[in-house]
């Protein structure tokens, strides 16, 4: 049987989604834990790669398995057992044969969590970029004049990581926010695909257009540069969270069935 599932994690101690020698890693270990659900090794193809301490609260998967069948309902329950708390697989169907967790992405989203405060935020560590300086609410409307310029079918190699071996950089950013509540800034980012780093290098922009040290209205050139020299810092992964992720396709095989 193939498996639809979503799983959520913390992922301050792992390096990454992806499987690495010598290296915890989610798949890694829910590979491991679904081998021992299920009696046989198991092939888990995710929806994406996130990067060392990157957290996810909808990650999506597919689980091939020649092992014992368990019915999906009771898959979440039938895994716990052996899942570090620190993951957890939370919902599981029934998937049809030709459904790819990754091919048949749409569009993702990730929120970046800020901590604005000018004390020690211990229960904030590891979960958000704690920020000291104030953020003034003048400086939110400054992110948010920014973000217009980063929506639309752009290259944005000026936002990808040096190094990286991608070498078309077009992405479509479907949406781009700044949220305020309290001492919590949300940047929420929806778009078709990411390129690596992309979006804490965004973030880091935009915390810079925030402090004043880039105008928002600087952004269309340092996109149009296709030059990573010229955006603003990498954000930490403490406060990046893959969020939610939309398909093309409907990964139930009842909805091959005609009405």
């Amino acid at each position: 049987m193939k498996y639809f599932a979503k799983i959520e994690y913390v992922g301050t101690d792992f390096s990454g989604f992806q499987v690495q020698p010598d290296r915890r890693t989610v798949q890694g270990e829910l590979c491991t834990a679904l081998a021992s659900a299920f009696g046989a090794p198991c092939r888990v193809t995710g929806c994406s790669r996130t990067d060392r301490g990157v957290h996810a609260k909808e990650f999506c998967l597919t689980i091939e398995t020649d092992g014992a069948s368990i019915p999906p309902k009771k898959l979440p329950v039938a895994v716990a057992r052996y899942l570090p708390p620190d993951l957890s697989l939370y919902y599981a169907s029934a998937c049809r044969e030709d459904f790819h967790a990754r091919h048949d992405v749409v569009s993702k989203e990730y929120v970046y969590r800020i901590w604005n405060s000018p004390v020690i935020a211990p229960f904030e560590y590891h979960r958000a970029w704690i920020i000291y300086p104030h953020i003034s609410d003048e400086a939110i409307e400054r992110m948010r004049a920014a973000c217009p310029h980063f929506v639309g079918k752009k290259d944005f190699t000026s936002c990808m990581a040096q190094g990286s071996s991608i070498t078309d950089a077009v992405r479509t950013v479907q949406s781009l926010a700044v949220e305020k509540n309290g001492r919590e800034i949300l940047i929420r980012i929806r778009a078709d695909g990411f390129l690596y780093n992309m979006v804490r290098i965004i973030v880091g922009t935009l915390v810079e257009v925030a402090f004043g040290r880039m105008r928002a209205e600087e952004i269309p050139g340092i996109i149009e540069a296709k030059s990573r020299t010229l955006a603003g810092m990498t954000a930490p992964p403490d406060g990046l969270y893959l969020n939610r992720v939309e398909y093309d396709k409907n990964p139930d095989p009842a909805s091959m069935i005609p009405k």
